[in-house]
């Protein structure tokens, strides 16, 4: 396929990574790559969505892989998983013959394995320079369901519509749902058979990255996991936790241990991000030295300093993420050009088993089956942000009144920004539009 056709299908359906910040897949696509990667690592505890769609998709989701490595005539495709997904893995092995350039790229059983500096470094042995992206390298990373996604529209026509989603922790029947863009997480749960604990929170994607959420929140093109548990939960007391107070704990709990610096992903990876530098100088006021200040501009958010390292149960990632914040809002930039350090030789002796994690977060009693579940789910009414990527938000092309069809164009972004197009998920009534959403109708 000609890359420009490949591009405008992908833009035309709407497809984005879905997960993280949802980048256009389009944008993604540069010749200058030589290498793609698939990025089936299921980073957190509890999410398991990627790969029960590979073990089921495998050969249409490698497919598409194959068609967007010869538009960039890319000759190193690989896959990226870890061992113990045997069914996906087995699934994979199954269709290699029919590919020429995709190849399995096993990895770690460990927390972060699915971010894409560490997934790119486990898989090639390239290090990611800080502040830069994948293609510094000649990489790309797509995930699993963003490739199925990419099939559907080019061998079928359809644009993304629906998305897996897995509804986990203390529901009745933790499952993988297939379900319209715009579904309340409310009903998500409802499918799941309901809450089992009598103050529950939630949070939108994983334990160690989610953010809260409420029932009210809808179902985006980056929504991969609904997680219910106990308000009173480590994972949750964490995430609402009072700045200043936290800060003020710092100042008087800190032993400058350095544990979470020893223990953190990118900063073994050679990034100059140390949790340990920042908070020693956050809570002793010195003003000679910014860089610790500086480089939390660097820190991806993992929350392994924060959730799992450090032995006084503090929050360096959540001030390193008030920091961030603050220097964004000054327009302060990452700095060009950082050296980049060496590898850390201690780096395969310091990363964090996945299973050690669930069980230090208190999780291990949720890490359980959450069957597939593809059966066509009803619902009455859709809200469908303007805003599901990064980039510029769609602008509404229906008004209040309008009949649609699932499939139908609902949103564009202008040709000239990034981002793609939205579609109606069902049959319905526009109900109404704002610079926000579009709230779909689907009572017929």
């Amino acid at each position: 396929m000609e890359l420009t056709k490949l591009i405008e299908i992908l833009r035309n359906n709407g497809i984005v990574g879905c997960g993280g910040a949802g980048f256009p897949s389009y944008a993604k696509i540069n010749k200058s790559a030589d290498t793609i990667i698939l990025n089936c690592a299921e980073c957190e505890p509890l999410l398991r969505l990627h790969r029960q769609v590979m073990e089921k998709y495998a050969y249409e989701i490698m497919t598409a892989l194959e068609d967007v490595a010869a538009a960039i005539e890319a000759e190193n495709v690989i896959i990226a998983i870890k061992p113990s997904y045997e069914s996906a893995v087995n699934a994979v092995k199954a269709n290699l013959s029919s590919f020429k350039h995709i190849k399995i790229g096993l990895l770690p059983e460990v927390y972060p394995a699915g971010d894409e500096v560490v997934t790119i470094y486990e898989t090639t042995g390239r290090v990611v320079p800080p502040g830069s992206i994948p293609i510094a390298v000649g990489c790309v990373v797509y995930n699993v369901e963003t490739m199925l996604n990419a099939y559907n529209a080019i061998y079928r026509g359809i644009p993304v519509t629906e998305k897996y989603v897995t509804v986990c922790g203390e529901v009745k029947n933790p499952v993988t749902l297939k379900v319209p863009l715009g579904m309340s997480f409310r009903e998500l749960i409802e499918l799941a058979g309901g809450v089992t604990t009598g103050n529950p929170a939630y949070i939108c994607g994983g334990p160690m990255m989610g953010t809260l959420a409420t029932l009210d929140d809808v179902v985006t093109k980056t929504t991969s996991n609904v997680l219910v548990i106990p308000e009173n939960s480590y994972v949750v007391q964490h995430r609402k936790a009072n700045i200043k107070l936290q800060f003020n704990r710092a100042k008087s709990v800190c032993c400058d241990c350095y544990m979470c610096t020893d223990l953190c992903p990118r900063h073994l990876l050679g990034h100059p991000i140390s949790p340990a530098a920042f908070m020693t100088a956050g809570v002793s006021f010195r003003s000679d030295n910014t860089k610790p200040f500086l480089d939390t501009l660097y820190c991806c958010a993992c929350g392994v300093c924060e959730l799992y390292a450090c032995n006084q149960g503090l929050s360096p990632r959540t001030l390193i993420g008030e920091c961030k914040s603050n220097l964004r809002r000054h327009g302060v930039a990452m700095a060009e050009q950082v050296k980049l350090a060496p590898v850390s030789r201690q780096r395969p002796r310091r990363m964090v088993s996945k299973e050690r994690l669930t069980a230090r977060l208190g999780l291990a009693k949720y890490d359980v089956d959450a069957p597939l579940d593809e059966r066509t789910v009803g619902t009455d009414r859709l809200k469908l942000l303007l805003g599901q990527h990064i980039g510029a938000p769609c602008q509404a092309l229906v008004k209040e009144g309008d009949t649609v069809k699932a499939g139908d164009v609902l949103a564009k972004t202008p040709e000239t920004s990034l981002g793609v197009a939205l579609h109606a998920p069902r049959d319905g009534r526009i109900e109404s539009v704002t610079d926000k959403f579009i709230v779909l109708n689907t009572r017929r």
